[in-house]
């Protein structure tokens, strides 16, 4: 409570310097200011994360997340006027900016959350026009040579055949193991996975896969959450995590999820959109190592004291 006092504290402070009038005195200059914040920064962020092939959704995130500055901004704005390298109304810019970003800053991810599924399928259309390639040169000049596969359009995953079967959202560190196990077990189930190279090692497995992030509603239909009978959830974003769930009861109520957690909070959130089960790992690394210690207790218990000579 006393850090959330404090936090509020600081921001009425820091809104009480902001001069409304200023915008309009000094309304292109802020607004320019504004756009390199929110623009730049975020095309910058975005151009980064897609260089490195990380998939789309993932840079639109961090994008977002980049698209307004913080407090530190303005402790290097007092510190630059401070040694005279900065105007004061170039603080003064730096503080309409931050404050407007912060405000813009929901709304950002609201206009991620319209543009994902657009770009996730247009990107997938763009692979498979790459995919396509051609067998031979044209007979007459003009005609276009056969290619190999012919180019999905537009729209929706195709639906799974499968029924009474696990749904294993995620396939990183803790969706691998648990697949690897579901696989051991020949219990049917199927991955939604967005990442381009582990969405090929899996069908290079004889995986099944939907490719796209599980929170879309196309992208989640195409898993057939209806016949499922499990959706486990490996992703550790748990705001995510509580979208699908949400989409899981409304198709399924009878489906039983699981998911993974972080925090209390992030337990209590899952559970109370509807989640069966969730798991912390720092509690199940607590009990494993309380299970080594008792039972090496037990062992030490157990063993036979030397006869004193």
């Amino acid at each position: 409570p006393l850090r959330d006092a404090f936090s509020v504290l600081f921001f009425v402070s820091v809104g009480m310097l902001f001069d409304p009038f200023s915008l309009i005195s000094n309304g292109w200059p802020i607004l320019a200011t504004l756009a390199i914040i929110v623009i730049g920064k975020s095309l910058a962020a975005f151009a980064i994360v897609v260089a490195f092939r990380y998939p789309i959704a993932t840079a639109l995130m961090i994008s977002a997340s980049l698209a307004q500055i913080g407090e530190f901004s303005f402790i290097l704005a007092e510190l630059g006027v401070g040694l005279k390298l900065l105007p004061e109304q170039g603080r003064d810019l730096i503080l309409a900016g931050a404050i407007l970003s912060i405000v813009l800053n929901p709304l950002m991810f609201l206009a991620v959350d319209w543009m994902k599924p657009w770009l996730e399928r247009r990107a997938g259309k763009t692979a498979s026009l790459d995919e396509a390639k051609p067998i031979g040169p044209a007979t007459e000049p003009g005609q276009l040579a056969s290619v190999a596969a012919p180019v999905k359009e537009d729209g929706p995953p195709p639906r799974t055949a499968l029924t009474g079967h696990s749904i294993l959202v995620g396939y990183g560190r803790v969706g691998s193991l648990v697949g690897a196990s579901l696989k051991k077990a020949a219990l049917p189930f199927l991955v939604i996975e967005d990442a381009d190279k582990t969405l090929a090692k899996l069908r290079d497995d004889g995986i099944e896969t939907v490719s796209g992030n599980a929170a879309n509603s196309e992208v989640f239909a195409a898993s057939n959450p209806e016949g499922a009978k499990r959706l486990i959830l490996a992703i550790p974003n748990a705001f995510e995590a509580g979208q699908i769930v949400l989409r899981a009861r409304a198709a399924n109520p009878k489906i039983n999820v699981i998911a993974r957690a972080h925090s209390d909070a992030e337990v209590e959130h899952l559970k109370g959109l509807g989640a069966d089960t969730v798991i912390m790992g720092e509690r199940e690394i607590a009990r494993g190592i309380v299970e080594e210690v008792m039972e090496g207790k037990t062992e030490a218990a157990e063993e036979p004291k030397a006869p004193i000579t």
